[in-house]
């Protein structure tokens, strides 16, 4: 599947941790209905087979809103399930491994952190990159936010879309236009709002004027 920059407007990561009324699936219908236009299940806490069945749900949805849907890390369960793709950090399977296993058709993210990163994953084959993080973020204890000159120089030096993951939500996103990203990757921003479907339209208008 070929990515385009478009896709990579408002991505949504799952994290169970803001699962509360709602079960997860529930959450991520709300974002899909609100517009997101890709999605990653990242689930650091099931066991294989919960695993399997959750992300075998989300698949039938994100299908269903014609929106790709990656596996976080997790290539064999990407597999087994047919995802579109899989998204791994810098600590992974190199995409090109990634590749072999999962076929060419399939999307590989890759998580960069600089502009030597972005560069090598792109020369091994990545669909697209995850630059982060940008703002301070609870997800991630031990990310340093980047300098915003910074941002453009490392999409500038790729021609594969690159989404801004990290501390991203409703109060900072206008500090990323002109930034040349192709999108946000949101976790809490919209999976701990209230009203899922509601916020997620209003991130979606804000994350087009990147």
């Amino acid at each position: 599947m070929k990515v385009y920059s478009n896709m990579m407007t408002l991505y949504a990561v799952t994290d169970s941790a803001w699962v509360g009324k709602q079960t997860l699936v529930e959450q991520v219908k709300d974002a899909l209905e609100g517009g997101i236009t890709f999605l990653q299940l990242r689930e650091k806490s099931l066991n294989q087979e919960e695993f399997l069945q959750e992300a075998l749900e989300m698949k039938q949805l994100a299908t269903a809103y014609k929106v790709p849907f990656v596996i976080n890390d997790d290539i064999e369960i990407a597999k087994q399930m047919d995802a579109d793709g899989v998204h791994v950090g810098q600590d992974d399977m190199s995409p090109r491994e990634v590749r072999k296993i999962l076929g060419a058709d399939k999307i590989v993210g890759v998580s960069v952190h600089n502009i030597e990163e972005a560069v090598l994953a792109q020369e091994a084959g990545a669909d697209y990159l995850g630059l982060g993080a940008i703002f301070p973020t609870t997800t991630k204890k031990d990310a340093k936010p980047i300098n915003q000159d910074f941002i453009k120089e490392i999409c500038d030096s790729v021609t594969i879309p690159v989404v801004g993951i990290g501390g991203i939500n409703e109060s900072n996103m206008n500090l990323l236009y002109g930034s040349h990203l192709d999108g946000v990757a949101l976790v809490s921003a919209i999976f701990g709002a209230k009203d899922i479907k509601q916020e997620t339209k209003k991130l979606l208008e804000m994350a087009k004027r990147i």
